[in-house]
């Protein structure tokens, strides 16, 4: 798995330079969600699977910015499913954003991903890698430099909501209000890599993206970000879960499949299986 782990820092290399130089304007196409592409989210497709492409332990990838699944190597065992920059409309008010990475083995699925991977793109540039350990790793002088491991405390202090606000249950309302009422600071950005980061990194707390009113499946994918985060949390001594059930043991029917996610400190985590085990 090292030849992929390189490959994705040779990816984050370039699209912090594509980051930095690029044209963040709308092109004329648009993803599979039927969103308007930036230039820049496809130039960062194009450079991952330009790097995936030279890896020849990689049998197939799947990019958020695309409809279908591409296959590189019939040989190859690993299934990696990206999101290439999320948040990325982020960028033209200069707030962080992030690359995500699944990698499964054998094929697509919960049950079959061995690692997972994110690169936050900020004032500096980090990479979060989970394996056997969830690992820190910052950008210095051309190179990805090994800084710690994290680990999350039993109870944390951030309280991230995503969602539209009229469109919350209002249970689910009452849950983030009882956070609040508790102390809890908000940190939202509007960009999952760079708010469930800050939780691993501040020692814990909650991000939920619930299902809603207009959404009632969620809006976050499984394979490019629900599943990949839901390994990292779990790893690092945290739980993910649709507000019931284990995001680990969820399937999925296509690869843009998508479901309700919270991820945090398991504190909190008991908490809302507290509240949705008597709502759903």
């Amino acid at each position: 798995m090292t030849d992929i782990f390189r490959a994705i820092q040779k990816s984050a290399i370039r699209i912090k330079d594509a980051i930095d130089t690029k044209d963040i304007g709308y092109s004329q196409q648009e993803n599979s969600s039927g969103e308007t592409q930036l230039q820049l989210d496809i130039k960062c497709d194009m450079i991952i699977e330009e790097e995936f492409s030279n890896v020849s332990s990689i049998h197939t990838i799947a990019s958020e910015e695309k409809e279908r699944e591409v296959v590189l190597n019939e040989d190859g065992k690993y299934f990696i499913a990206y999101d290439p920059l999320d948040g990325s409309s982020l960028i033209d008010v200069n707030l962080s954003v992030g690359s995500i990475f699944g990698i499964y083995e054998n094929a697509f699925g919960a049950r079959n991903m061995v690692a997972s991977c994110y690169v936050v793109f900020g004032p500096r540039v980090e990479m979060v890698f989970a394996h056997n350990k969830t690992k820190l790793h910052l950008l210095q002088n051309g190179d990805f430099e090994f800084v710690k491991e994290i680990r999350l405390n039993e109870k944390g202090k951030l309280n991230a909501p995503g969602g539209t606000q009229q469109n919350w249950e209002p249970y689910h309302k009452e849950l983030v209000d009882s956070f609040f009422s508790d102390g809890y600071r908000l940190r939202y950005s509007g960009g999952m890599v760079p708010d469930l980061h800050q939780i691993l990194l501040k020692g814990g707390g909650l991000f939920s993206y619930p299902g809603t009113s207009d959404k009632p499946n969620g809006k976050l994918r499984k394979l490019f970000e629900v599943f990949p985060f839901a390994f990292i949390y779990k790893v690092a001594g945290g739980e993910a879960i649709d507000g019931v059930n284990d995001l680990m043991e969820l399937e999925y029917a296509h690869i843009h499949d998508t479901s309700p996610c919270f991820f945090g400190s398991k504190y909190e985590i008991q908490r809302v299986k507290e509240v949705y085990a008597t709502k759903r």
